[in-house]
């Protein structure tokens, strides 16, 4: 036995022990490396890079490429992605990753070159080229034009003492390179300049351009000269990105232990890039429709007489809504899996009376469990050994909400397994969603986990260094898989604080423990297209702010920020003021109402927007320069994004403002409220009164609205309404339907409708094709027709001459009814 005294253990005054003993050989290689040890006698740590190459072999997909000492593997993992990997001592870790759950995608073709001075790996869309002399590994697409290349050949410093590494890889940063992504980031959108960490990290009230925050999405996009690539660290420790702020002429990327694996994600468009990327990672599985609607929530509303009186409210203002939340104080003592019977008697009969009225409840359910014996889930874990354990072989205690706790290791699948199985009890009281917080994981005064502390990490043991960034995700994982199983066919819920590249395949997200400020309001709408960037569509932000009192004008231009952010859900800390959407008087209540009302009319829009997401791969908010990469100016336009691609959202972000610039991308769009159109590729000025907010359509878009619910089960749509646009080039739209809760679309039981719209001065066509076995109850469309640019003579639905009225409205409207299965739909003047 070695002993190894921590500095940080004279300060904590929660350890178990005075000192940790650890047994060196128990310990796994690439993860112990303390930085700064104080320790006297310590080696220095010394770096070391890669020689040049001297053997290659061939395995299959993957070549791997050798110093005489390290070794690098090349492997094709699709025509459009190659994986990098270094071992310093040419001894790579077993395959296993949290984030890409498998690597099987199909290489059509791939081809192998002993070049002069270099190899070449080739695949029919990208080269990886390594350098033979000093070993640098660079990208070129098609055109032989070089995307991304090393500044030096990576390297590693090692600590002879306590084994382990810092993994880095140094590329060229061009002159006019920007970059995107990285998660949650609460700074510019374009990240040149800027030096980034991710480690889950609990920052209530967080600041702009505070790093880190709640969620380590190591990926990001880099855009250079109108072509784009990314690059995916795969690494759970925590991880550091340097984008130019050191050295303007370098690019870094590194890790605090674990292996330096990456991925180069080619392009060239952005949008390329994100799609590839949900093919390591998965996308998002389609949500339930309920859980795109508004949801209201509060630290906290108790006791049950509360919560009627809310609900009361939503559905008298006739104010829509679809789920309220209960925060820790449901709880009896804080201790999951409880309630408290004092502030909730009889929890089933008040869940069920808030669904009678059409409301979800949603509960929260924290990591920590509270230390006693005769709290049936502590004497469960305890007993079946389920607690995290340190290295001294004491279990990890912390302090939370509930006092003194244990916390279950997550990453052990015999504990997620018991975790899931633990909602039952909720889920038969008629819970419909869990929110899981605090997963950073947090623990009060110590921040989190001591780097000691032991994981089974699905069979490849490592200390919390490893396991951290991940501990959160394998939380919601476990959540989500066992409210699926017992849930039976209903889709699950889960919203999480914390998660890791790949959470989107089991959660949602918000952007956590924001600030009523007009500032927060801007971060907050660049955080969620970043992270829709980064693989993490489903987010939102605590509308209002979560600490901090909003004036009723920043509350308002909240609520509508909220209609086109894919989670709209208020929250707030109860040491503020109640923010509920008539909390700012009646004036301001009707316009949260019109806006309310306008994602409820969008909401066929937004879920075919999830579809598309989770069946293509496509980011749901697209910022400008993602629709327009080849414009330099774009990479800094921040304020405005689309929904889908169809739908322009321009949020006032001002005090006191009522009008705002706006930037229209290439085409023609109509004005969402005045169907004004406009030539794209310019700024124009936009009326901006706190009763509106710029919004704009694409020409030639065909965009389902649904009749104004109060909640989205309310009632059975009788006949479907479809905004259509006019166009004078082709444009095709999307409309996805099916039973909205269930996992029948895994069986083809959905409607993917394709709409294709095109015109000219004389005539317009639109057409319509449908894929899927799944059959809606309607018979009838009501195609709301805007902006035609002659006044309707004739109109012919599948040949067929139209018996009804082709006057147009006062709006300029020409409004037909057509059964659901037409063809084709021609207006001729």
């Amino acid at each position: 036995m070695e002993e190894v005294r921590r500095p940080e253990d004279e300060l904590d005054k929660k350890d178990t022990s005075e000192h940790i003993e650890v047994n060196i050989q128990d310990l796994e290689e690439e993860e112990i490396k303390f930085v700064n040890n104080p320790i006297v006698g310590l080696k220095p740590i010394e770096k070391e890079f890669l020689g040049a190459v001297k053997e290659v072999r061939q395995e299959g997909n993957k070549f791997i490429f050798s110093d005489g000492s390290a070794s690098v593997e090349i492997r094709v993992v699709s025509d459009e992605i190659i994986r990098v990997r270094l071992a310093p001592h040419s001894s790579f870790l077993e395959e296993f990753s949290y984030a890409v759950p498998s690597l099987d995608q199909k290489v059509a073709v791939f081809n192998f070159v002993d070049g002069d001075g270099f190899y070449s790996v080739s695949t029919n869309t990208v080269s990886c080229i390594i350098n033979k002399a000093n070993f640098h590994i660079s990208f070129k697409d098609l055109d032989g034009v070089v995307t991304s290349e090393d500044h030096l050949a990576m390297h590693w410093e090692e600590n002879d003492q306590f084994g382990g590494y810092y993994v880095y890889c140094t590329k060229k940063c061009y002159p006019e390179e920007a970059f995107f992504g990285l998660g949650d980031k609460p700074t510019d959108l374009n990240l040149r300049g800027k030096r980034l960490q991710n480690w889950n990290s609990d920052t209530y009230s967080f600041a702009k351009h505070q790093d880190p925050l709640y969620r380590s999405i190591p990926f990001y996009i880099s855009l250079n000269e109108g072509r784009a690539y990314g690059i995916f660290l795969d690494n759970t420790f925590k991880t550091h990105f340097d984008f130019g702020q050191e050295d303007r002429e370098k690019l870094s990327f590194w890790a605090d232990g674990g292996e330096l694996q990456y991925y180069y994600i080619h392009g060239p468009h952005m949008m390329d890039v994100v799609k590839r990327y949900h093919t390591l990672t998965g996308t998002h599985a389609l949500p339930p429709i309920w859980a795109l609607g508004y949801h209201q929530c509060r630290w906290s509303y108790y006791p049950e007489s509360k919560l009627h009186d809310l609900a009361h409210n939503f559905r008298s203002r006739k104010i829509p809504c679809d789920a309220l939340y209960l925060d820790i104080d449901y709880m009896d003592g804080y201790r999951c899996f409880t309630w408290n019977k004092k502030y909730f008697p009889n929890p089933k009969k008040m869940i069920k009376e808030l669904a009678d009225d059409g409301f979800k409840t949603v509960v929260i359910i924290d990591p920590g469990i509270k230390v006693d014996d005769n709290y049936w889930v502590f004497k469960e874990g305890k007993e079946k050994k389920y607690f995290c354990r340190r290295s001294d072989d004491y279990f990890m205690e912390g302090h939370v909400w509930p006092g003194r706790c244990q916390f279950p290791d997550f990453t052990n699948p015999e504990v997620r397994q018991w975790w899931g199985g633990l909602f039952q009890e909720l889920v038969d009281v008629g819970v419909a969603g869990v929110w899981n917080d605090m997963n950073e994981p947090a623990v009060f005064g110590k921040g989190t986990f001591p780097d000691d502390v032991r994981h089974q990490y699905d069979g490849h043991r490592g200390s919390h260094r490893k396991a951290h960034n991940v501990y959160g995700m394998q939380m919601v994982r476990a959540t989500y898989t066992g409210l699926k199983k017992i849930q039976k066919n209903k889709r699950p819920f889960t919203i999480t604080r914390a998660g890791y590249s790949g959470v989107q395949r089991y959660s949602s997200c918000w952007t956590g423990d924001n600030v009523a400020s007009w500032e927060h309001l801007k971060i907050g709408s660049l955080q969620m297209q970043r992270l829709s960037m980064s693989g993490l569509p489903f987010a939102g932000t605590d509308i209002g702010g979560f600490s901090g009192e909003p004036t009723g004008e920043l509350f308002t231009r909240w609520i509508q920020l909220g209609v086109f952010s894919p989670f709209m859900r208020a929250h707030s800390a109860g040491d503020t003021a109640e923010r509920e959407p008539w909390s700012f008087g009646p004036e301001l209540e009707a316009i949260n109402r019109k806006f309310i009302e306008l994602r409820y009319k969008l909401l066929p829009y937004i879920y075919s927007a999830f579809w598309e997401h989770h069946r293509y791969g496509f980011p749901i908010l697209r910022p400008v320069v993602m629709l327009e990469q080849d414009k330099p100016v774009n990479r800094y336009r921040e304020d405005e994004f689309t929904f889908g691609d169809k739908i322009l959202a321009c949020p006032v972000l001002e005090e006191g403002a009522t009008s705002r610039k706006v930037y229209l991308p290439k085409g023609v769009w109509f004005n969402y409220w005045t169907l004004e159109q406009f030539e794209g590729g310019e700024e124009i000025l936009v009326d901006a009164p706190l009763d509106s907010m710029p919004i704009f359509v694409k020409a030639g878009s065909v965009v389902p609205e649904y009749p104004v619910m109060q909640h989205t089960n309310e009632f059975e749509v009788e006949e479907m309404k479809f905004q259509v646009y006019y166009s004078a080039t082709e444009v095709n739209s999307f409309y996805f339907e099916d039973h909205g809760d269930t996992f029948a679309y895994e069986q083809d039981i959905y409607m993917e409708k394709k709409f294709v719209v095109n015109g000219d001065k004389k005539c317009m066509t639109i057409k319509q094709s449908v894929e899927g076995l799944f059959t809606p109850r309607y018979e009838m469309y009501e195609l709301v027709i805007n902006g035609l640019p002659f006044k309707p003579g004739k109109l012919l639905i599948d040949g067929k001459a139209y018996n009804g009225s082709l006057e147009l409205n006062e709006q300029n409207r020409l409004i037909v009814k057509t059964p659901k299965q037409f063809k084709q739909v021609q207006v001729m003047k």
